[in-house]
């Protein structure tokens, strides 16, 4: 995805009064004001029809300021860009790969694997048990998924500033969800804001006029997504949204209780949803909460998931919902990382989710206290 930039003033080298370490490619696009791919075809001197599309002023100009920062190619990283062998690397930030068919990830797997048979490459999986998992800290944390042409990296609380230091590195990388930093890894995602926004008008149109959100207390990317579309929706349908609409919980389970739930039913509260997690706290907490109050569902109180249930409650009454497109999320991350490593610039739109009726949700019922 192009990313606007804004360009260093030409002949400046920008922190060269304390620089220690090599300058990157990333720093090279920012001072050219172009984009790292456009940077690398340029200094890789490739003859190609990709290489031919640039026109010859912005290619000097990525000469004047590589020139400019004394940019030199990386002799390991050169040779190992000249020796790729159609391995695409797949990072997991869990203790063990997700292989259980009942994991949220797996889907992801198939079409991360059938994809990328499609296009020829092999597959090295990678977890985050052996560079110390999700809160892995410092430069060379994730150094092993070098051994790949690129890496694909699955997880909720990735580290940001590792990625960027590959990004900037030149090495190609794509995160499964929706990361926004500057100069930050290529990402694939779902369209959570406009099916967690489709869940509350369905609720509005069954004549719901208070629901709540549950949701974990942490700043993940697919969390503040459903969180938005959640708002969004109130707003569309003119529901009420007030200081309570949303429940921020650090511990769902000891937050969300059977005496908070009447509490809130008792005040005018008709309906729930939860966000779906890798964990499942949220919607397991407000589930078990509804029936320690002793409250029917949809009866007495409508609930809805933005996602789907833990595999383990599958055999419970489907919640109103959506479902997570992640075969085609898993497909059409490959499709953007086969593209970056093969120097090209390209992004994937977001997928958008199914919506699920369930059985969970109906009109609103009598109030219980």
């Amino acid at each position: 995805m192009e990313q606007s930039r804004k360009r260093a003033k030409p002949g400046r080298n920008p922190g060269s009064g304390s620089r220690t370490s090599r300058p990157r490619q990333a720093e090279v696009a920012q001072l050219a004001g172009v984009s790292q791919a456009t940077v690398s075809l340029v200094l890789s001197a490739r003859t190609d029809g990709k290489a031919a599309t640039i026109s010859e002023e912005t290619r000097q100009r990525v000469l004047d300021a590589a020139r400019s920062l004394g940019y030199t190619h990386d002799p390991a990283a050169r040779r190992l860009a000249a020796a790729r062998n159609n391995l695409l690397g797949v990072f997991s930030f869990t203790a063990t790969f997700p292989t259980d068919v009942q994991h949220s990830y797996y889907p992801f797997l198939v079409g991360v694997e059938q994809e990328a048979a499609a296009r020829g490459y092999d597959l090295v999986l990678f977890t985050g048990s052996s560079s110390g998992g999700a809160g892995a800290a410092g430069p060379d944390a994730l150094s092993r998924v070098r051994l790949a042409d690129g890496c694909l990296f699955l997880g909720r609380h990735a580290p940001g500033a590792e990625l960027k230091r590959l990004v900037a590195d030149g090495f190609p990388v794509v995160h499964l969800g929706r990361r926004e930093q500057v100069e930050g890894p290529a990402w694939v995602g779902a369209d959570y804001v406009s099916a967690s926004r489709a869940v509350v008008e369905h609720l509005a149109a069954l004549g719901h006029r208070r629901i709540v959100l549950v949701r974990e207390d942490d700043d993940a990317p697919a969390s503040a997504d459903r969180q938005r579309g959640f708002l969004e929706g109130l707003a569309a349908v003119g529901a009420e949204a007030g200081p309570e609409a949303v429940l921020r919980c650090a511990d769902p389970a000891g937050e969300v209780t059977a005496e908070r739930v009447r509490a809130l039913v008792a005040d005018g509260v008709t309906a729930f949803v939860a966000e779906e997690t890798d964990t499942g706290a949220a919607w397991r907490a407000l589930d078990a909460a509804v029936r320690e109050a002793g409250l029917s569902c949809p009866g007495d109180v409508s609930l809805g998931l933005l996602g789907g249930p833990p595999p383990d409650l599958a055999a419970a009454p489907v919640p109103m919902g959506f479902d997570v497109p992640r075969h085609q999320l898993g497909a059409a991350a490959v499709r953007l990382l086969a593209a970056l490593v093969a120097g090209e610039e390209a992004h994937e739109p977001l997928v958008a989710c199914e919506f699920r009726t369930g059985e969970t949700a109906g009109p609103p019922g009598r109030r219980r206290p």
